[in-house]
């Protein structure tokens, strides 16, 4: 699958699967996370693989994110405040976008969640002070097939036109 293609199957995937990922699959993931782009390539991130079910409970507290329990892995993206002050939550989330389309090119769902506790989150995983946590990747094959192919564009993806978002020089200047 290339990138475009994997950018336009993405989806948030909210039912997952009991089925396990493959090793050789979290580690191309990962990958994708490792070798992502960083202000003055100081690299401030630090990911958590979780796959134990008590401690997926706990961080399934918060609002939005009840369906990380059968989520069978879940990568929290860690920012090093102390390494990039300024620039580590945008680093971080370059980083975990690669995870959400490297996942989607292994032919895993995911979904991007930010309505956690952090306190719970840092206190289960161990977090270190020095770290916030910037968001939560639940991952997994989906339980339901979300067939994009058969849907029409709209339908799967309804977006907003390249005209309502672009402006060219100016805001609102459309394409010469």
């Amino acid at each position: 699958m290339d990138v475009y293609e994997a950018i336009n199957r993405r989806r948030s995937v909210r039912k997952y699967a009991e089925t396990p990922v493959p090793e050789e699959s979290l580690k191309r993931i990962l990958e994708a996370a490792r070798v992502a782009p960083s202000a003055s390539n100081r690299q401030p991130w630090y990911f958590i693989v979780v796959t134990d079910s008590g401690k997926r409970k706990i961080i399934s507290q918060g609002r939005y994110a009840k369906f990380v329990t059968e989520s069978p892995i879940v990568i929290v993206g860690c920012a090093d405040k102390m390494a990039s002050p300024k620039w580590c939550v945008v680093d971080v989330s370059i980083a975990l976008e690669n995870i959400v389309l490297a996942a989607t090119g292994e032919g895993l769902g995911t979904c991007w969640i930010g309505g956690f506790i952090e306190e719970d989150v840092k206190r289960i995983l161990e977090i270190p002070e020095k770290y916030d946590v910037i968001a939560i990747i639940s991952v997994g094959y989906p339980r339901e097939n979300l067939d994009v192919d058969q849907m029409p564009l709209e339908q799967a993806h309804a977006r907003k036109s390249l005209q309502e978002i672009v402006g060219y020089e100016k805001y609102g200047q459309p394409r010469a």
